[in-house]
């Protein structure tokens, strides 16, 4: 198996180049599998290094049919699996009536037959997936699937940590856990990330706080590299550095500027896209590897 990075300033762009990489036998990385390849990658790998990645990874908010507001979160491609899904959100009316357009806060307003389509392990491009409780998650699931959903009560989900917190802090954390795909998986991440030095805390984030629970709706979740790309160190001015804090948006979140940003689940859904797909392929007839040094 072998992992290419797919970017584009054009985020259904890149999803259609990364399916095509990945082709039926292969997989778009998903949040779990984007963290699981950095609890196990050297400290100077991209996976580390690089200003930021887009997860096949996406929360909703809906509401079940018994009028209980729940998120589901969905591994492996959900609603969004498709650019095609992308481009409908791109291309709807701007007015706040639209039920496919975007939210005032730029979620992705989906609609009540894809929003129960969810509840039930039904995703729009005809795939069925399992869906898990949190409480099975977190009691842990033996072989998971590349792609399944988890259904987490709102208001666990919207008291989980929205900022930075110590490494440690974050192995409890509701959306923590989900996000890494299990309470191991959640733990072995943050000791790899803690164990690198960079920081004393990293980010997870959320909106849940700021939206309408009435009102269906979905985001993608990205994940930040060195300082999230927030900030590049020649991009920040000198009274910034001394002061201690990101400039540009990170100052709307008093970030510390040794910081991560994390894993953001609060980001605009109009975004450049930087995916890693994952896919088989023979060494023999690949010129990657061949010696070219004489």
């Amino acid at each position: 198996m072998e992992a290419a990075i797919i970017f584009d300033s054009y985020l259904p762009d890149a999803l259609r180049r990364a399916l095509d990489y990945a082709g039926d036998d292969g997989f778009v990385a998903s949040m779990p599998q984007l963290l699981h390849a950095r609890a196990n990658a050297p400290c100077d790998n991209e996976i580390w290094n690089l200003r930021s990645f887009t997860s096949h990874s996406e929360e909703s908010v809906v509401r079940t049919r018994g009028g209980h507001h729940v998120m589901v979160a969905v591994h492996g491609g959900g609603i969004f699996a498709t650019p095609e899904r992308f481009r409908t959100l791109y291309h709807a009316s701007t007015s706040r009536f639209s039920e496919l357009g975007f939210t005032g806060l730029f979620g992705a307003r989906i609609g009540e037959a894809e929003a129960q389509g969810l509840l039930d392990g039904r995703l729009p491009d005809g795939n069925e997936i399992p869906v898990f409780s949190f409480a099975e998650l977190k009691d842990g699931i033996s072989d998971l699937p590349r792609r399944y959903a988890v259904v987490v009560d709102f208001a666990i989900a919207r008291s989980s940590n929205n900022g930075n917190a110590p490494f440690d802090a974050l192995k409890d954390d509701p959306l923590m856990i989900v996000r890494a795909g299990g309470v191991e998986s959640a733990a072995s991440y943050l000791d790899r990330a803690r164990d690198r030095g960079t920081s004393e805390v990293t980010g997870s984030w959320h909106c849940l706080n700021d939206i309408d629970p009435d009102q269906p709706q979905t985001r993608v979740l990205f994940l930040g590299g060195t300082e999230g790309g927030a900030a590049t160190e020649f991009r920040r001015a000198q009274s910034d550095r001394e002061r201690g804090y990101v400039g540009i948006w990170g100052t709307h979140y008093r970030m510390p500027i040794e910081a991560e940003y994390g894993i953001r689940g609060d980001t605009s859904m109009i975004n450049v896209a930087r995916y890693v797909a994952v896919a088989p392929r023979n060494v023999s007839t690949s010129l990657r590897d061949l010696p070219f040094t004489i």
